[in-house]
């Protein structure tokens, strides 16, 4: 009984200081525990937080992707357009095919089955432009350039004029009236010219007239190189014709410039560009039903 009697109290004095110093401790374990949870629960947060951007983001991307596809057969639409333009109003053939294969390495490079009848038919225009006969548009302006700014140095044919022949040497001893005479008589054959024309009678034009007929010359090859640039072939020949009677008729053939001239004028003349030049339909045909086959679905 003694002994379990001095026990009670050891007990109880142990009791109370486990008490007093687990306490804290336990607190300190409680603390930790709700911090864990709540970084937990943070974790978890950000984690389906992530998950939802990413769904968007796939989402985003799947949206996306036809889109792409539109701008790009939008933007070829846009490219054959103005291609056709430039083949019906200048006949720019090398302008048209660069504009093609531009399409059709955009085409390649989104590797989709779907274009496939659409690149076939760009390469069937790439070939019809391929065959057209290639003219020197940018050459021949440059040549034609060049004659309109030398029209006001070439020589009318009533502008001709002969070396004078030499002055015979008078004698040593020669009296001084007779050195008079003679210079007279020079003077007087000076006055008369005769001359055997090969050709007939060039007219004789007045100062004004030579400046009207130079300025029309200059609009006859102006008018040449825009009949170039709509390769209008007919009309291109005609008013290098013009060019060519008017330099027969009223210029000195005889001088190397106005030969010159007409040596150009006549290789211009020759200029073989009347093959006819092909239009993009096709293509134009191909890009608009792709683009009619993606609209559908969505109405």
């Amino acid at each position: 009984m003694a002994a379990r009697r001095g026990a009670g109290p050891d007990r109880g004095r142990y009791r109370r200081f486990v008490a007093r110093h687990a306490q804290p401790a336990l607190k300190d374990v409680q603390e930790s525990l709700r911090e864990t949870q709540a970084k937990t629960t943070l974790l978890e947060s950000r984690l389906a937080e992530s998950q939802t951007q990413q769904a968007a983001l796939e989402a985003l991307y799947r949206d996306l992707a036809p889109s792409r596809d539109e701008w790009a057969l939008t933007e070829i639409e846009q490219v054959l357009v103005l291609a056709s333009q430039q083949l019906q109003l200048a006949g720019n053939v090398q302008s048209a095919l660069a504009a093609l294969q531009l399409a059709d390495s955009k085409l390649q490079r989104l590797d989709r089955p779907q274009f496939a009848p659409l690149r076939r038919a760009l390469a069937r225009d790439m070939d019809r432009l391929k065959a057209v006969p290639f003219v020197d548009v940018q050459g021949l302006g440059l040549r034609l350039d060049q004659a309109i700014a030398s029209v006001d140095a070439l020589p009318l044919a009533l502008e001709e004029r002969l070396p004078a022949p030499p002055a015979p040497a008078p004698p040593q001893n020669e009296a001084s009236w007779r050195r008079f005479l003679r210079s007279v008589w020079q003077d007087l054959r000076q006055l008369v010219r005769i001359e055997n024309l090969d050709r007939p009678e060039a007219p004789l034009l007045s100062p004004p007239q030579q400046y009207f007929l130079r300025e029309n010359l200059k609009l006859r090859l102006l008018a040449a190189r825009f009949d170039l640039l709509f390769r209008d072939q007919v009309n291109f020949r005609a008013d290098l014709g013009a060019v060519s009677a008017w330099l027969k008729q009223y210029f000195d053939t005889r001088s190397p410039q106005v030969q010159s001239f007409q040596t150009q004028v006549k290789l211009m003349q020759a200029t073989d560009m009347g093959a006819e030049v092909p239009d993009l339909a096709r293509s134009l045909e191909a890009v608009r039903l792709l683009k009619l086959a993606r609209e559908k679905p969505l109405r």
